[in-house]
């Protein structure tokens, strides 16, 4: 069953994908914090954009890169990066936005 989370979470220093970033996208960290716990990222198995309009002018503007992740506990995981972060804390820009436990 998947849970909607929708909480940030923390990449570890130096763990992002050097080839994603590279490429002009965010590098998914291959390790992160949520909750207190590390999670250690096996597989990317699917990634998505989403892009919405901005203010009057309708001009599109991409907003959150998402990517669906296999962790080394066998967890499935939803996590998105902000590409323009509106919060208070500009270096919180990922989040956890789903997960299922393996059953």
């Amino acid at each position: 069953m998947e849970l909607f989370i929708s909480e940030p979470i923390e990449p570890r220093e130096g763990s992002f994908d050097a080839r994603m970033i590279a490429r002009g996208e965010p590098g998914m960290p291959t390790h992160f914090t949520w909750r207190g716990d590390e999670y250690r990222v096996d597989e990317i198995l699917e990634t998505w954009k989403q892009s919405g309009a901005e203010g009057f002018s309708g001009e599109m503007y991409l907003r959150r890169h998402y990517f669906k992740v296999l962790t080394t506990s066998k967890d499935v995981m939803t996590v998105y990066c902000e590409r323009q972060q509106k919060r208070k804390n500009a270096k919180q820009r990922w989040f956890l936005y789903t997960m299922e436990k393996p059953v």
